[in-house]
């Protein structure tokens, strides 16, 4: 199960206190300030970790707290500073404050480290203050407060494809047939609750990373329907697949669906909607095949597709087209020229 959203409590650790202690040793008749500097406590520190694709951890436990620094003793010994507390996340994770809204960071690469709730400092013991004129302090002290604060972890998913289109496009249907995904498939609209992802494997140990996004409907980029919780996935991605059911059963035009998808992607970020796209013209099964390459040829025309442009057209019932997608999809992500046989 993907969860792409989280919140978290954390505090960070408070420094230990500085101590006011004076040497008492039985052969020293003048003893001076003894007293150590408190420890740091323990930073709360987000870590990108790429093994990890869900955020389902910190739906059941969502409180995290560092351990507080020692505080310092005699002798001026310094108190122990706490260790850290890492917390990891997945890739495509945004942080933000829960209260504020304020953007904290965005965890793209492994290993990434983010502070998140930083340690108080320890305190000083009556030790620091010794000078030549002030060779008795009594003075120390107590160490830095701790920080607690509230997190919204949002998960964007990262992948190479995003397939975008209405309710029942055939998304799910077509990231079955590329990939070993088992996406939920129905006769009804939104059965894709959640994004799904897939990896297809092409020849020479090749792969591409595929995400069904949830169907988008007239007004996504204002909340509608799954709105503003599924566009911004699509984000991530590097490239759009465009999935277009060529022959709608509820009546509608598919050069109007065509249209809705591509006003909501504009309207709700045009960076994404500048997106390299390719357009595929789905469940051509369903079109008797005499009509097929006539409906083909005008949709592609009432889009403006050119040649170097051109749709693809699949089945995933029946496997067509899927292997022509898969290449230009990856020649697409990758900046290439699709090879000779894909090139219309």
């Amino acid at each position: 199960m993907l969860v792409d959203e989280a919140i978290i409590h954390v505090r960070s650790g408070a420094g230990g206190n500085g101590v006011s202690l004076f040497r008492r040793e039985k052969s020293i008749q003048k003893g001076g300030p003894d007293g150590g500097d408190g420890g740091r406590g323990g930073h709360v520190i987000l870590i990108g970790d790429s093994h990890l694709d869900t955020l389902i951890e910190y739906q059941h436990r969502p409180h995290h707290f560092a351990k507080d620094g020692e505080h310092g003793s005699r002798k001026r010994s310094h108190g122990a500073d706490a260790p850290d507390l890492f917390l990891k996340v997945p890739l495509g994770s945004v942080l933000r404050d829960l209260e504020s809204d304020e953007l904290v960071a965005d965890v793209v690469e492994d290993g990434q480290q983010v502070i998140v709730a930083t340690g108080g400092k320890g305190g000083w013991g009556n030790d620091r203050f010794k000078t030549a004129t002030h060779q008795a302090p009594t003075e120390c002290t107590p160490g830095g407060d701790c920080i607690e604060r509230s997190l919204r972890i949002e998960l964007k998913l990262i992948a190479d494809i995003g397939f975008v289109g209405l309710p029942n496009a055939g998304k799910s249907t077509l990231l079955c047939a590329t990939s070993r995904a088992h996406a939920k498939i129905g006769a009804y609209p939104f059965t894709t609750r959640k994004p799904q992802l897939g990896i297809a494997e092409l020849s020479g140990d090749r792969r591409i990373v595929l995400a069904d996004i949830p169907g988008l409907i007239e007004g996504a980029s204002e909340g509608a329907g799954l709105g503003h919780d599924f566009l911004r996935h699509i984000e991530r991605t590097k490239a759009i697949v465009h999935v277009l059911d060529i022959a709608p059963l509820d009546g509608s035009k598919p050069i109007d669906n065509y249209r809705t998808i591509r006003a909501e992607l504009h309207a709700f970020s045009p960076a994404l909607a500048e997106k390299h796209e390719l357009v595929v013209f789905s469940k051509i099964d369903l079109v008797p095949e005499g009509e097929r390459a006539k409906r083909v040829k005008r949709l592609a025309t009432e889009i403006g597709l050119n040649k170097d442009d051109s749709p693809v057209v699949i089945s995933a019932a029946t496997g067509e087209g899927m292997r022509e997608l898969l290449e230009r999809a990856y020649a697409m992500v990758k900046g290439e020229r699709p090879p000779e046989e894909w090139r219309r």
